[in-house]
């Protein structure tokens, strides 16, 4: 199992943090899925031979969320389900 942190951009409430949840959980290979609306973080543990962090990143902006990466100009903001 391998543990990946991504910031999430665009959650404002509750229902955005079960929607990146939702997503998460229901990308194969998915063990656990810890998201924290105040830290904008998602932990998700997951199985490696079976997805990538970059699947995950994937499934979080389908669910209508940006992704923030350290030092990477971000391309979306991300829109979440209240906005």
């Amino acid at each position: 199992m391998q543990t990946e942190q991504i910031k999430v951009t665009g959650m404002t409430c509750g229902g955005c943090s079960s929607n990146v949840t939702k997503a998460l959980r229901a990308v194969n290979g998915v063990d656990n899925v810890i998201v924290s609306l105040s830290d904008a973080n998602a932990t998700v543990q997951f199985d490696e031979k079976l997805t990538s962090p970059e699947q995950l990143k994937s499934a979080i902006r389908e669910a209508g969320y940006g992704i923030d990466v350290a030092n990477t100009p971000q391309q979306s903001t991300g829109k979440g389900c209240c906005g």
